[in-house]
């Protein structure tokens, strides 16, 4: 059996992974570390919290002593590594808790992956390390890496060390770079799971700048089987990028959201665009198909009207989510624009 630790397993993508997982194997064995941040919720995990091949620890990934305990007593040998602040705006408001979590909290494990003889170290990264594209191009794994702001910067930090560690020390790594992912679970700060919630309060929908930046979506499923993927069958050293090549301006993404739930444009509210806003990204996932076979399983619009759905089906959850502290980000972010 496998003992796999899946840091950040109680936010939207790690939690999804896990749940995913643990449905359809039985051969390993998942230590869950999260922290609980605003982003952390252990509901999410309700499916797999019973099973006899999961155990959740809450703790901080920096915390050097806590992260060799736990390779320690629970003999770790891979590591998938999701935990992240990964919100732009909120780096934007503060970037410090980025590069600790993102930067040293990545080295922190890399220090005992290598003092425990990992077998395979999974980096979870972003398809935002790549900066900008301009109306044409595709990002590959060979873009160049130009980061724009202190979320993507702290991520491709840690991407470099990852890659250091295997060249220095021969720690057995590979990397994912996914583009932007939605479904169920996602916390309401990123903007599908923001506006479906706005429309359902018949609330303001806060657009950055025109609507017209364009991000290339994936489904959060078709994201963790790819990174099942490279975890087992990945070859050691290399970086794979992840996306459905379904690029859509925010602007359609709104409107299909409103059409949806029968909402009208009237909500639509233009605010001033964020600073830095990349405008457009899209993944050339050539090589994880051709190597490893992985190709999107969701359509898109069947899958977005499915988490459109599962908003609609578990109100309890996300209005125990929108209450207290997120709601002083939100009018952090969005009160004075």
């Amino acid at each position: 059996m496998k003992n796999i630790l899946v840091t950040g397993g109680a936010g939207f993508i790690g939690s999804n992974f896990i749940n995913y997982i643990l449905s359809q194997r039985d051969d390993v064995f998942i230590l869950n570390l999260d922290k609980l941040t605003y982003a952390g919720n252990l509901e999410n995990l309700k499916p797999v919290e019973r099973k006899k091949n999961y155990q959740f620890v809450r703790g901080d990934i920096t915390n050097n002593e806590l992260v060799d305990y736990l390779f320690k007593k629970y003999s770790i040998k891979h590591v998938i590594n999701f935990a992240a602040e990964s919100h732009v705006d909120r780096s934007i408001l503060g970037s410090e808790i980025f590069y600790r979590t993102n930067v040293i909290g990545t080295n922190v494990l890399l220090e005992a992956s290598r003092r425990y003889n990992v077998e395979k170290f999974l980096q979870v990264s972003t398809d935002e390390v790549y900066g900008s594209l301009g109306k044409t191009g595709l990002f590959t794994e060979s873009t160049p890496i130009t980061t724009n702001s202190p979320y993507s910067s702290s991520k491709a930090a840690a991407d470099l060390m990852v890659q250091a560690f295997h060249h220095t020390y021969g720690l057995p790594v590979v990397i994912t770079r996914c583009s932007n992912n939605y479904g169920p679970l996602q916390f309401p700060e990123k903007l599908i799971p923001l506006m479906i919630l706005n429309c359902l309060k018949d609330k303001k929908l806060p657009v950055y700048g025109d609507g017209l930046n364009v991000r290339d979506w994936i489904y959060v499923i078709d994201h963790n089987k790819a990174v099942e993927l490279v975890f087992e069958k990945g070859r050691v050293g290399e970086v794979y990028n992840i996306g459905a090549s379904r690029e859509m301006t925010n602007m359609e993404i709104i409107k299909l959201i409103l059409n949806k739930l029968g909402k009208t444009e009237d909500l639509i509210e233009y605010v001033k665009d964020r600073p830095g806003h990349d405008r457009r990204y899209a993944i050339d996932s050539t090589k994880i198909q051709t190597e490893l076979g992985w190709k999107p399983s969701f359509e898109f619009e069947t899958a977005m009207e499915s988490t459109i759905d599962w908003y609609l089906a578990n109100k309890t959850w996300w209005k125990r989510i929108i209450s207290g502290e997120y709601q002083k980000y939100y009018e952090v972010q969005y009160g004075n624009r």
